[in-house]
């Protein structure tokens, strides 16, 4: 494989990119209107583009990918993550056109991208599974009695959906009617499809996920566990690893189910398995995503592993170069993902021109971004500007250095959530680990951030005072 097209914009085809250069891999870059100036655009050894900034019309082209990747004689084309990556149909023609698909295979991806079809595969390889129904529905009775017979509060899904669509929590009976109307209605819009399935809603969950790494020589492993409990309207805005809260055997156990799940599909690539965790440490399946995550790098960071590499390798038919018994967990990683957001008005995005933009560098800072200084931030994308990620040998480290990273952080010309970032990390609940998918219902308002940002500043002031007085003071003494 000695060139490969990235079929994603931003970050995550830079990352790759960088990876692929590393590799000795030459690179093509696709691009719409708004990304022509692009990072990822400039970086590639190529470029094509895809049309207007609408990623229907540009990054969603399917057709338009393969033909140009034919045309320039590609022979692997890489997804990222979001646009095409989950397509079932998109892996089939890359394959049938002769060109590998740097992921799992599209039975994989079908299996897994319907919830009831992936604990259906789930189950009978014992993974455990929340309470609940496996099956679509849509009559209001039905999801009554079941309601009844799991207990209240219930959850609501759509079985084709993700990032919280289609989904509604049911804490009594008489709510039932409205809200599994809304639930498909939502399902849909967002994906075409109003199937939902209902399930017992866990109480203070913790999301955790495991990442897997699978060959086509039949070797699968699990990289160990992220932590991704904080999150706003059901997605991810700090995530760590390991998680604080696992013990060897509790990790172990998820791990080797993580793998079964894998298995159930027969896996191949890079791809993660998403559980819940209760407060009495059980844990339950919650689906599979058949990609590369965004959160990627904290697992590289203490794994010591490109997962790029990787999945160019297995893509290549290479083995895995390891076994689980090879893998170990080196410190504590720690990810925030700094989106265009504005933390004060309930993290809608915040788009603009990037009129100062300087990432922090240091030992044990990594930032994955596809923005530079002077660019636009396109309102027709996820709004994420960049990854920050720290590494360092404990947990209470990582979290020293991630504070130090976000001052360090300059970004002006649109809010980011680079100050809720840092509300997190001085949380007692986070610090003390003691936390779950609530953190923002239960510990966050714009208010609090706001009285958190004026005491920051109020301690800088008298750390810097403190300074100036025993420079003063060296000095007279010196002087003297």
């Amino acid at each position: 494989m000695q060139k490969i097209l990235v079929a994603n914009r931003g970050e995550i085809a830079l990352r790759i990119m960088r990876t692929a250069r590393k590799m000795g891999i030459k690179t093509v870059a696709i691009y719409s209107e708004a990304d022509r100036n692009a990072p990822h655009v400039r970086f590639a050894d190529e470029a094509v583009f895809m049309g207007p900034a609408p990623s229907a019309q540009s990054y969603l082209r399917a057709d338009a990918i393969i033909e140009a990747a034919k045309q320039l004689g590609v022979e692997g084309i890489h997804p990222g993550y979001g646009f095409l990556s989950e397509n079932a149909g998109f892996a089939q023609k890359v394959t049938d056109a002769g060109i590998r698909f740097i992921g799992p295979n599209p039975h994989s991806i079908e299996v897994m991208g319907s919830k009831l079809a992936a604990k259906e595969a789930a189950k009978k390889f014992n993974v455990p599974m929340v309470p609940g129904i496996e099956e679509a529905i849509t009559d209001v009775q039905m999801a009554k009695e079941i309601g009844r017979r799991v207990g209240y509060p219930i959850l609501i899904k759509a079985s084709a959906g993700g990032g919280g669509k289609g989904m509604r929590i049911v804490e009594r009976e008489e709510d039932t009617q409205e809200q599994m109307e809304r639930a498909i209605s939502e399902a849909i819009s967002a994906f075409g499809d109003g199937s939902v399935f209902i399930e017992k809603y866990v109480s203070g969950p913790r999301h955790i996920e495991v990442q897997v790494l699978g060959d086509t020589h039949g070797n699968i492993v699990y990289l160990f566990e992220r932590e991704c409990s904080i999150q706003r309207r059901h997605q991810k805005v700090v995530e760590e690893a390991p998680s604080a809260i696992l013990t060897p055997e509790l990790r172990k156990a998820m791990g080797e189910a993580a793998v079964r799940v894998a298995q159930s599909c027969q896996y191949v690539g890079a791809g993660t398995v998403e559980f819940l965790v209760d407060d009495q440490r059980n844990f339950y399946f919650l689906e599979m995503n058949t990609r590369l995550q965004v959160e990627h790098p904290i697992t590289e960071m203490i794994t010591g592993l490109d997962l790029v590499e990787m999945q160019i390798r297995v893509a290549r038919g290479e083995a895995l170069p390891f076994t689980q018994d090879d893998l170990r967990i080196n410190g504590h990683a720690l990810e925030l993902r700094v989106y265009a957001e504005d933390p004060m008005n309930n993290f809608l995005p915040s788009v603009g021109t990037l009129e100062r933009y300087r990432p922090p560098v240091g030992d044990g800072i990594r930032v994955d971004d596809g923005y530079s200084e002077g660019m636009e931030v396109p309102i027709y994308y996820d709004p994420m500007l960049a990854k920050l990620v720290v590494h360092a040998p404990t947990r209470q480290a990582a979290i020293q250095r991630m504070k130090e990273a976000i001052a360090q952080y300059e970004i002006e010309g649109c809010a980011t959530t680079l100050p809720f970032g840092r509300f997190v990390l001085d949380h007692p609940a986070f610090v003390s680990a003691d936390f779950d998918t609530h953190f923002v219902k239960n510990y966050y308002t714009p208010e609090l951030l706001t009285k958190a940002q004026a005491d920051n500043a109020n301690i800088a002031a008298l750390l810097a005072l403190k300074l100036h007085l025993e420079h003063k003071r060296v000095l007279k003494v010196r002087s003297a």
